[in-house]
């Protein structure tokens, strides 16, 4: 979700096999570098792989061009590579969100074989999609501040997931500004 120069990424850390919870402490948020967060809901073996990967095309890039990679140009990155792999795809959903060079926030998510969206307020993917649409639709506002930004997210995701049974127990949301990021750590229901 975005605001006014900062933007938000947030997730559930569940990690479950169908209705059996296999772990609460998943993580599904990478660190790309300090103004890029990529987010993967999927296939947990996908999620590690893909994240693995685009850390390494990324320091490729980050070698050859001697420069951060922009989340414009990392998202095409991402899609060419889901695209490459459409025959046998990654069974995943990934989200990208950063600030670019003029701190102003991008936000993208695509399927599985990489047809990206990119829009100016906000990008839900998972299990719990429908309910997190109707959250960010109601809850949104442009121009967030962080503080206010935070609660808004944290609201959606937490509301989102107590009403779908195969996501939850807990989440971390990440809020990235042009002075640095924050992460934190949210209680949810663990039933």
């Amino acid at each position: 979700m975005t605001g006014k120069d900062c933007v938000a990424i947030a997730s559930d850390t569940r990690l479950g096999l169908q209705q059996q919870t296999v772990a609460c402490d998943f993580q599904k948020v990478f660190k790309m570098h300090d103004r890029l967060y990529l987010g993967v809901t999927g296939l947990a073996t996908d999620v590690l792989t893909l994240s693995q990967l685009l850390k390494f095309r990324m320091n490729m890039y980050k070698l050859r061009e001697e420069r951060e990679i922009k989340p414009a140009a990392f998202s095409a990155l991402l899609t060419s590579i889901l695209y490459e792999k459409r025959f046998g795809p990654y069974f995943t959903e990934p989200v990208v969100c950063g600030l670019d060079e003029d701190n102003q926030p991008f936000v993208s998510a695509m399927d599985l074989i990489g047809a990206p969206v990119f829009t100016k307020d906000f990008v839900v993917s998972g299990t719990c999609t429908p309910n997190l649409y109707g959250m960010c639709e109601t809850l949104y506002k442009p121009d967030m501040g962080p503080d206010e930004l935070f609660e808004t997210v944290s609201q959606c995701l937490l509301a989102s997931c107590d009403r779908d049974a195969l996501s939850g127990w807990g989440a971390m949301v990440t809020i990235i500004t042009p002075e640095g990021t924050t992460t934190r750590k949210l209680k949810g229901r663990m039933d």
